[in-house]
């Protein structure tokens, strides 16, 4: 029987607490504080994801390729076929593994790794993001679309929930709980093993009998539809989607820095990276926003600046932080208790 550890039951009972925590302190404000930890639940799903694969030395920088399959798929579906996206997101699934199939399996075949595999995951997600804009018909182009409401836009058949924001917090609490269940599973599969074997030597791994192939392929396909699940979810909430908010290099690279910043190894450390991002990417909003000089300077540019925030502390933490925040407070943890 699987002991379930003390820390764990205390923080998720702290979390299904939390909704009505912000509804008791701050009653005049709840959507909007609520609307930010959904979408740190969202976000942190989607870096799990993305983190199954970087953990193990497999580095992307087209996630945001598999994130905008999982919601424009699901939306066009439900928009132009009236197919609910209960059965829309299974469908958009299954496109965004075959995708990572498509792009994963000849790259392994051939062993293009590191850099190279970086720069042809780049290349897939800006041909997912042109082909977005180029079907501007359907999927309206550079400037979005929104999924067709349904009612009053709160029903499981059409997997929509903004009406209502206690409802949609949980709809993602569930999401991100897949998420961590999942990096369990892997955690503790004998893959583990065979993927952290070929991360540090491939020739070695497979001179053992490691299916080099085989296992890269298995961990980049549950990858890719782990971020297309959370893709999906995250556009049925939102009800809009657009190349800059769920697909693009843009998205790929916050969800790097993300899962760099809070901890590339440790379950925990792509959710405290999206609590991290969230909470910058608003703090940064509200900050331009708000200032007249660099409004009068830049304009709407100014707007577009923490995407070069965000790749300068990425170079920040991988330098002086590579095992992220949580990853380090872990380390020093350890240190101090040997010491004693």
């Amino acid at each position: 029987m699987t002991r379930i550890n003390p820390a764990y039951a205390v923080g998720l009972v702290a979390l299904l607490a939390l909704p009505f925590g912000i509804r008791a302190v701050f009653p005049g404000s709840e959507k909007y504080y609520l609307h930010l930890v959904i979408q740190m639940l969202l976000w942190a799903q989607i870096y799990t994801g993305w983190a199954l694969m970087g953990r193990f030395g497999l580095t992307s920088l087209g996630h945001g390729a598999f994130t905008g399959i999982g919601a424009y798929v699901t939306v066009m579906l439900w928009n132009y076929a009236g197919l609910t996206p209960l059965v829309g997101i299974p469908v958009a699934i299954v496109v965004a593994v075959a995708l990572a199939l498509l792009i994963g399996y000849p790259s392994f075949l051939q062993r293009i790794r590191g850099h190279y595999f970086a720069l042809l995951t780049l290349a897939m997600v800006e041909f997912v993001r042109l082909c977005i804009v180029g079907l501007r018909d359907y999927t309206g182009g550079s400037l979005g679309t929104q999924p067709a409401r349904y009612h009053d836009g709160l029903s499981l058949y059409a997997v929509q929930f903004e009406a209502d924001r206690m409802i949609a917090y949980f709809v993602a609490l569930a999401v991100w709980l897949v998420g961590i269940i999942v990096w369990v599973r892997v955690d503790r599969s004998m893959d583990r093993y065979a993927l952290e074997a070929l991360g540090q030597d491939e020739e070695a791994a497979a001179a053992v009998g490691i299916d080099v192939t085989r296992e890269k392929l298995k961990i980049t396909a549950l990858s890719a539809a782990m971020c297309a699940f959370g893709g999906a979810i995250f556009a049925q909430y939102q009800m809009y989607i657009g190349p800059d908010t769920i697909a693009g290099f843009g998205i790929s690279l916050n969800i790097v820095f993300g899962v760099v910043a809070g901890g590339i190894g440790v379950m925990l450390g792509p959710t405290v990276g999206a609590v991290l991002t969230q909470l910058l990417s608003e703090g940064l909003r509200m900050f331009f926003q708000g200032s007249a000089t660099l409004n009068a300077l830049l304009g709407s540019r100014a707007l577009s600046l923490d995407t070069l925030i965000y790749g300068i502390l990425l170079v920040l933490f991988i330098i002086h932080m590579p095992k992220g925040i949580v990853g380090t407070a872990m380390a020093r943890w350890a240190r101090r208790r040997d010491r004693a």
